[in-house]
């Protein structure tokens, strides 16, 4: 709801009288919403958005333009969005029929226009965005971006707001080594698991993280380790007639990744948690 004043005045043999003043109230006759799927995030994911625009009045709004900041924000003396819009993601909706395709003015921030909000009636325009470098990638981070329908027959832009968090869990990847490649007979063995963590959260024991393996050839009289520590027989089972290998929940854990926001560009690079374990063993 807009407010607004308004005075007169009155003149007469050289002097000004003032009337009161009045106050008034334009009732707003769009309404707009925001709303993003998933509600979380991680690097490169792409996030959808889900923008509805209510008319409440007897007449069609046309020449709506709809602008999205994707997240901008200030930083030191520039301006870095940590959404890029996906090209040719947009669609557009009145009263849920599907329309004509609408016209992206602008990437970043990203503008539509030609769009008309029927009378008693909506229009839903759906995009997506992909999460990129300059994303808040640590635990509890967040993008906070806004939309703002504009047009001429509006006194004020129409805003709605939507804020999106960090997927707080790890990411994890595992990667095998075998030393030596060439092994002789009734020789040393060593077989290395590299898991590393991309994610902002540690991979705990709840997390119920287990290595399976079965190894071929078998190998006998093991020894494990994690880190270079040696990991106590209880902590894994392994039959040497058949060479499968299992590490017990909760005898492996990997750290969370951390983050570095380089200080000039704002661009944020993960340095993965590692965790990494050997199994050596007789051929």
């Amino acid at each position: 709801m807009a407010v607004f004043t308004n005075q007169a005045t009155l003149s007469y043999n050289g002097i000004t009288v003032n009337s009161n003043v009045v106050t008034g109230n334009i009732v707003e006759v769009l309404s707009v919403s925001k709303t993003a799927v998933p509600q979380s995030y991680a690097l490169d994911d792409v996030v959808t958005y889900i923008v509805s625009i209510i008319n409440s009045g007897t007449a069609p709004v046309t020449g709506v333009t709809v602008t999205d900041n994707l997240g901008a924000y200030a930083f030191g003396t520039v301006i870095r969005t940590p959404l890029d819009y996906v090209t040719d993601s947009v669609v557009y909706y009145q009263n849920g029929v599907l329309q004509a395709a609408p016209t992206v003015a602008d990437n970043q921030p990203l503008t539509v226009t030609g769009i008309t909000i029927p009378a008693n009636g909506n229009t839903t325009l759906i995009y997506q965005a992909r999460v990129n470098e300059f994303a808040p990638p640590g635990a509890e981070g967040t993008i906070t971006n806004g939309v703002s329908v504009t047009a001429s027959e509006l006194i004020n832009p129409v805003t709605a707001e939507e804020t999106i968090t960090t997927l707080d869990e790890p990411v994890l990847t595992i990667t095998k080594g075998l030393s030596p490649v060439n092994v002789t007979e009734n020789s040393a063995l060593t077989y290395t698991f590299t898991v590393q963590n991309f994610g902002n959260t540690e991979a705990a024991a709840t997390d119920s993280l287990v290595i399976r393996d079965t190894f071929d050839p078998i190998l006998s009289d093991i020894a494990v380790t994690v880190n270079g520590a040696t990991l106590p027989v209880g902590d894994y089972t392994y039959n040497e007639a058949t060479g499968e290998f299992e590490t017990v929940i909760g005898s492996v854990t990997v750290p969370a990744a951390t983050f570095v926001q380089d200080p000039t560009s704002g661009a944020w690079t993960v340095v993965p948690g590692t965790t990494v374990v050997t199994v050596t063993g007789t051929v």
